[in-house]
């Protein structure tokens, strides 16, 4: 899961489309003002909010990539993707983006994916980039939460793997999180990016249970003190998510370009 630098759509995506753990991939190949939807056995649809998300032709999983601005973001109704909903003592996950980050100053933590709502203390899990906890920076993050709401003793959930590498802006990377049910971990271009403690991270706790009333998957934010917030801002070309801990070969065979 190297870094691509050339846009090129150099990647083969049959082996993601073909996983038989695969839930759903999104390869962003859709026009401005159209929902993108899944190819895989769920075909959902993420729906743009805060305005259309430009298409550019500067891809990595095909032709394009969505270009997202700060402060816009896709969404996709709890109702209606079922198969996203991993929670319980039992749940397992993994979740890939290919990601170029836009180059500009950090405004606060960035959300890539997941069902992540603070405001309503319905967390479940969520890859992020630039945390800033447990002395980190640019690296990636996966979140999880039993609890839903704050870490016990802390005003926020303070449960995650922490990579230790800083994500470069301006370049493309494959940022993939992983969660067994035993630990979560988060892989910087194919690789475990291990950090002691934190990477990987002991969470045998499993994760929460929104029901109904929980949260929905979002792309590039999740929602926090009452509002929409921690956008990510840059290039999405792919978010392929599944239902099981795929483990580093498969990440890497995975998310390779070529």
């Amino acid at each position: 899961m190297m870094a691509n630098n050339s846009g090129h759509g150099q990647m083969d995506v049959s082996r993601i489309v073909e996983h038989p753990d695969l839930v759903s991939f999104w390869d962003f190949q859709e026009e401005a003002g159209e929902p993108r939807i899944a190819k895989g056995p769920f075909r959902y649809a993420l729906t743009e909010m805060n305005g259309p998300i430009a298409r550019i032709e500067a891809g990595v999983c095909g032709p394009y990539a969505a270009s997202i601005e700060f402060g816009q973001w896709l969404n996709l109704p709890r109702r209606d993707c079922p198969a996203l909903d991993f929670h319980g003592p039992d749940a397992q996950l993994t979740i890939i983006a290919w990601l170029k980050r836009a180059d500009m100053v950090n405004r606060g933590c960035q959300a890539v994916a997941g069902m992540w709502n603070e405001s309503e203390k319905k967390r479940q899990y969520c890859l992020f980039m630039d945390l800033r906890i447990w002395e980190s920076g640019d690296q990636l993050g996966g979140h999880v939460s039993s609890v839903g709401g704050p870490t016990p003793g802390h005003p926020w959930c303070m449960t995650t793997a922490i990579g230790a590498t800083p994500v470069s802006k301006a370049e493309w990377h494959a940022a993939a999180f992983t969660y067994d049910g035993l630990e979560a971990r988060v892989y910087l271009d194919g690789v475990l990016d291990r950090r002691d403690v934190y990477n990987p991270y002991a969470y045998p706790e499993g994760l929460f249970d929104g029901g109904p009333e929980g949260a929905d998957f979002t792309v590039a934010a999740v929602h926090r003190s009452g509002e929409m917030g921690n956008f990510y801002a840059g290039l999405i070309g792919g978010l392929a998510v599944f239902k099981k801990a795929l483990n580093e070969e498969e990440i890497a065979r995975l998310g390779s370009n070529g």
